[in-house]
């Protein structure tokens, strides 16, 4: 009876085995297993960022240091790779040394503690520890200890929210899992046995504790001869960091994860749903010296000059910032706010500011580009004069009256495209836009980098004047085309891409292309080097660099730009207002105690800081331009003072003389909005003067017929509608019957000499 009882038993035990082995199927993988967060890396391989639910990054166990691997060993199963998947022995020790009071011990195999990571669950009930036995047993069979090994070490948790070793490496000790060494190896295999426990950081007082565990996996990798007796004396603990690479969003790792994941999507590299599976290394072509220069500038120029307790429009500056290598179009700095968990829009992407006169130049371009005149027939070139009254009725458009004030309602006599361009002339660049043609000007821009669908890039006359609402990235694309001399090529983001330690994404050649002739980009930055010396820009001379820039401002102040370059690096900055409470757009007058805010101010400043130290210790080279025919002739201008060649007046820079011997002299009339610099040969006729003189016949040299020669208002010249007094009108002007004919906003000349470039 009894050997039959125990033959049953057998057999029972038997019977039941085999039911188990059949029943019990290999489950899929569960959920929390199989998650992993995407790891974003700055150019140089430091970490940048990590996204996702959970802090796990698979690597394969070629990418684990052979220290950590028989660190883990030696802490967890030392005959792993000798004995089979179930250990009935350890597992009696491990449960007499518990109820002993030597300590908690697992008497799961390795293979075990994969099973319930990656198929089960952590719940200690009977059905699952049956489940882990059966299933143990069959993984055992079908996949090899190295991939076991590898398996478990991914999905094991080692505290501090870091799963798997390559997550608990760079929590601990900011370096990639194959960089462990033996001491460092130690202690993670330590923490598996009580991860938060045994946080030396985070629990001082269990370092002891700690200690003992960790020299327990010392001593176990002696005895199994992973680690000579010689070697295991000189290894000392490795303290683990107090702090360590953020995982989180905080700062500017969300805007640039956001902006890296967009442009994975937009270029079709990655979508979304896929890319939140998780597990991708993304490299990034962000350099991490630039982009913290960029934020110490902008923190050093405006954001530490905030005072929101005693300003309140303070509370609505943001800023955005892009900086592009021009000849890689790769994106080396991007800064998209103050921080991404307290404005989580990113100002350096977005597309509802108006970028204002930084738009400007892509006209001038357009008419390079385009051989452009003006109506009577005079190519358009940096010397090239125009009428930059204020509020004047733009010719040639037959969509209805345009007239665009200047800034601060200035108006300018006949002035030069570069004098206009240095002082933002709104009245001078609307008539471009109209001799070029409106819909030229836009293509050029989109050709520049400029996308054809940003909100108000229409071609009208007042496209010049920077309605569109283009972001900070896409001017930022469009000026480093005028600093490859034309050549435009996509931005990037994104250097490379692996996963699970293999290149398995492919990202797509960048193609270049002559967007515009190197003529016309070239004599562009000729005419936006004049405004950094000279015109609204002198702010960016701080950069200590050969530069060319223009300055921007959005109505009522919502936005002030600065978008500029060096030969090798073009950056865009941009300062806008917003109602953190409401998101609307804001005006800055007063911010920051300014009356005003425009580009040439913090922008400017902004921009010059960066750029002076995201190009620290490289040499300084000046542009090399070639230049369209005629960019390069010398303007020089008659003197202010009264001469037998014209009328001396004073006023205003950027007037116009009359009857000068220039190298391209004012033109001879209106047509199209070029203003004449005296009338062609027309006689006055007792024409009336603000200075009470009295005019004679003036001739087309700029001499007087024997009478005094008289001053106009303001530098007078005819413009476009005025008259001499029932006299024979000049060539452009109109009769008005015995109207005076002088001409308002006409500033004279200042005697300057236009520089060469």
């Amino acid at each position: 009876m009894v050997l039959g009882t125990f033959l049953g038993l057998v057999l029972l035990v038997i019977g039941l085995f085999a039911l188990g082995y059949y029943l019990v199927k290999i489950p899929s993988a569960n959920a929390a297993a199989t998650k992993q967060s995407n790891v974003y890396l700055y150019a140089d391989g430091s970490q940048l960022a990590r996204d996702g639910e959970v802090n796990r990054e698979n690597v394969s166990l070629a990418q684990i240091s052979k220290d950590a691997q028989h660190a883990a060993l030696a802490a967890e199963d030392r005959d792993f790779y000798t004995e089979s998947a179930i250990d009935p022995k350890a597992m009696i020790r491990a449960g007499w040394n518990t109820a002993t009071g030597k300590g908690r011990q697992s008497g799961s195999t390795i293979t075990q503690q994969y099973v319930k990571n990656y198929y089960l669950g952590q719940e200690q009930t009977a059905t699952r520890k049956v489940k882990e036995f059966f299933i143990s047993i069959k993984l055992d069979r079908q996949k090899s200890k190295s991939d076991i090994l590898e398996g478990y070490l991914n999905t094991s948790y080692y505290g501090r929210n870091a799963y798997g070793i390559q997550a608990a490496a760079q929590a601990y000790y900011g370096v990639d899992a194959q960089d462990l060494t033996v001491g460092q190896g130690a202690y993670l295999a330590a923490l598996l046995n009580a991860p938060s426990e045994y946080d030396v950081i985070a629990h001082p007082e269990n370092k002891a504790a700690a200690l003992a565990r960790w020299n327990y996996v010392l001593d176990g990798m002696v005895k199994k001869q992973w680690l000579t007796p010689a070697a295991r004396g000189k290894v000392t603990f490795p303290e683990p960091k107090q702090s360590v690479v953020a995982t989180g969003m905080s700062g500017q790792r969300g805007y640039l994860v956001k902006a890296v994941n967009d442009y994975l999507a937009e270029h079709k590299i990655i979508d979304e749903d896929t890319l939140q599976t998780g597990g991708y290394r993304i490299t990034t072509t962000l350099q991490r010296p630039k982009q913290d220069a960029f934020v110490k500038a902008v923190d050093d120029q405006v954001m530490s000059h905030l005072d929101k307790k005693a300003r309140k429009v303070d509370r609505y500056v943001r800023a955005g910032g892009v900086s592009i290598d021009p000849s890689t179009g790769k994106v080396v700095a991007m800064y998209g706010g103050i921080d991404y968990t307290k404005q989580y829009v990113n100002n350096a992407t977005r597309r509802d500011y108006q970028v204002g006169s930084t738009f400007k130049p892509f006209v001038f371009t357009s008419a390079v580009q385009n051989d452009s005149r003006t109506e009577d027939g005079r190519t358009i070139t940096p010397n090239t004069f125009y009428d930059g009254t204020d509020k004047r009725p733009v010719q040639g458009w037959n969509g209805g009256t345009y007239a665009p004030e200047n800034e601060d309602n200035v108006s300018y006599g006949p002035i030069t495209v570069r004098t206009a361009t240095d002082k933002s002339v709104n009245a001078v660049y609307a008539q471009m836009a109209v001799d070029v043609g409106p819909s030229k000007v836009k293509d050029t821009a989109v050709d520049l980098g400029v996308p054809a669908d940003t909100p108000d890039l229409t071609a009208t006359p007042s496209i010049a004047l920077g309605p569109s609402t283009a972001s900070v990235l896409d001017m930022a694309q469009a000026y480093a085309t005028l600093a490859n001399h034309g050549k435009h090529g996509t931005y990037t983001l994104v250097d490379k891409i692996t996963k699970g330690g293999a290149e398995d994404v492919h990202l797509p050649k960048q193609a270049t292309r002559q967007a515009v002739t190197r003529q016309a980009a070239d004599t562009t930055t000729s005419v936006l080097q004049s405004v950094v010396e000279g015109g609204t820009g002198t702010a960016a001379q701080a950069a200590g660099r050969p530069a060319a820039g223009k300055t921007g401002t959005a109505e009522e102040d919502q936005a002030a730009w600065f978008a500029g370059y060096t030969p090798n690096l073009a950056t865009v900055v941009a300062v806008m207002g917003q109602d953190p409470d409401t998101g609307v757009h804001k005006s800055l007058y007063g911010a920051l105690g300014q009356a005003r805010l425009n580009g040439g101010g913090y922008p400017a400043q902004i921009w010059a800081q960066y750029t002076k130290s995201a190009l620290k210790g490289t040499s300084s080279s000046d542009f090399d331009l070639r230049l369209q025919p005629g960019a390069e002739e010398q303007q020089q201008l008659p003197s202010t003072g009264p001469t037998d060649q014209s009328p001396g007046t004073g006023g205003q820079d950027g007037g116009a003389a009359t009857g000068g011997q220039d190298t391209q002299s004012p033109p001879p009339g209106d047509n199209g909005g070029q203003t004449q610099g005296q009338t062609d040969g027309g006689t006055t006729d007792g024409g009336t003067t603000t200075d009470g003189s009295t005019t004679g016949t003036t001739t087309d040299g700029g001499t007087t017929d024997g009478s005094t020669t008289g001053t106009t208002t303001d530098g007078g010249t005819t413009t476009d509608g005025g008259a001499t007094d029932g006299g024979t009108p000049g060539n452009g002007g109109a009769t008005d019957g015995g109207t005076t004919g002088t001409t308002t906003g006409v500033g004279p000349l200042t005697g300057l000499t236009q520089r060469r470039q």
